[in-house]
């Protein structure tokens, strides 16, 4: 046997730390009255406003956003199958991103108490610049796994030398065959919390696990 097309995959994941922390938080209001329920949603979302500010000018938060106000009405239903007056219903969301846990658990704990406040899940990421590093290093690792295998199989028959004759994300080679790993990039996190002893959000994140699968065909000969 002189020469033979192989073709095989490569595959690496890595566990990165979470960088940032990105929570939303909604300040929600109803009432029968669209009037009085637009003022008190306003009302109780300013302090939450006014405490974001602050701890972005002092560096406690990364940055934060909100969307413009929001106001809706449904008619609920009654126990007879009645339709009963109007309930209106107005809110702001919030976004604010932290790079320390600790902060994040400070604030949540804080802003969780006050009237009208719904805190939502969190979104750990990495930053852009740490993002490309990390997806780099993953594609290039399972090139070299997939290089690897390639003479592996190639030993197997005899052969000792291989060449690359194509090289994609997984499914593009061989479509309609989904391989065993993810596309290029992947990534996946998760938040935990508890309340101790005392009052408090203590927020555990996990790490983000980044995996890169590629299908490489090489020569062998």
């Amino acid at each position: 046997m002189s020469e033979v097309i192989v073709t095989v995959r490569g595959e690496h994941e890595v566990r990165v730390h979470p960088e940032r922390a990105t929570v939303r938080v909604s300040v929600r209001a109803e009432g029968p009255e669209r009037g009085p329920v637009v003022d008190e949603a306003l009302r109780l979302s300013e302090p939450v406003r006014e405490d974001l500010a602050e701890r972005t000018k002092t560096g406690s938060a990364l940055d934060w956003s909100s969307a413009n106000l929001s106001v809706r009405a449904e008619r609920p239903w009654s126990s007879d199958g009645s339709r009963l007056a109007p309930v209106y219903m107005a809110g702001v969301d919030f976004t604010a991103t932290f790079a320390e846990d600790g902060e994040l658990s400070l604030w949540v704990t804080e802003v969780s108490a006050r009237e009208g406040v719904e805190v939502g899940w969190v979104d750990w990421h990495l930053t852009p610049e740490t993002r490309t590093r990390v997806e780099r290093e993953v594609a290039a690792r399972a090139v070299e796994a997939a290089v690897l295998r390639a003479e592996a199989y190639a030993g197997a028959v005899g052969l000792h030398q291989v060449s690359p004759v194509e090289l994609a994300d997984v499914g593009l080679i061989a479509p309609g065959h989904p391989g065993p790993g993810t596309p290029l990039m992947k990534a996946r996190g998760a938040v935990a919390f508890a309340a101790d002893a005392a009052p408090s959000m203590q927020y555990e994140p996990e790490e983000i696990v980044i995996s890169a699968t590629v299908e490489a065909r090489f020569l062998a000969r």
